[in-house]
């Protein structure tokens, strides 16, 4: 999935969505992605339904600079939710909706009971503030 500014087809940041572990060879090959892209990108993400590492977390974020300012950085789902939510903010109910019962029709391998209960109390805080 890209995303690219309203009025403008310049992505500025990439997700990868992976139902598994994202490992240095997945951050390496993001990163000659980025380096073959021919405009700047913002953030590569990496999201995903598995275990973050923080060694490949940190491995990730050695990148910035070796980019030229391009962030590649591994989000779980609601730590993804939290992210895309403030590019929906004003549509966030809709959103909310919509990624509800995505995660809610998942099979317990992809997404656990603990994550969906998670989802469910973050949306509930998230409704309580209109």
């Amino acid at each position: 999935m890209e995303v690219c500014l309203i009025d403008d087809n310049a992505v500025v940041t990439a997700y990868e969505m992976k139902m598994k572990r994202v490992t240095h060879t997945d951050i390496d090959v993001a990163a000659i992605k980025i380096a073959k892209y021919d405009r700047r990108l913002n953030n590569y993400l990496f999201v995903t339904t598995d275990y973050i590492d923080p060694v490949v977390s940190e491995y990730a974020a050695t990148f910035y600079e070796k980019l030229d300012g391009t962030e590649i950085a591994i989000l779980d789902c609601l730590g993804f939710l939290r992210h895309f939510l403030h590019l929906f903010h004003r549509i966030r109910v809709d959103y909310l909706s919509a990624y509800q019962a995505l995660v809610l029709s998942e099979p317990d391998s992809a997404v656990s009971q603990t994550l969906k209960e998670a989802f469910l109390a973050l949306r509930q805080s998230a409704e309580s503030g209109e």
